[in-house]
């Protein structure tokens, strides 16, 4: 993996946590399913933690010429 590729990772991850998120912000707001609250915010910040993972590979890897 290249840092490119690690970067790419992180946003993806990131955006996934973002999405998670706005689903628990919905859900809690309706009122609806407070069961599966605790679950789904978990998941996102699985994804948040995923995201700051490869944001800190991406850090740890160095920069390769563009061919």
């Amino acid at each position: 993996m290249n840092r490119q590729q690690a970067l790419t990772e992180a946003g993806n991850a990131a955006d996934k946590a973002r999405r998670s998120a706005e689903y628990v912000d919905n859900v809690v707001a309706g009122g609806d399913s407070q069961g599966k609250v605790p679950r789904l915010a978990a998941a996102g910040a699985l994804w948040a933690d995923t995201a700051r993972a490869y944001a800190a590979i991406a850090a740890a890897t160095p920069e390769t010429p563009e061919a």
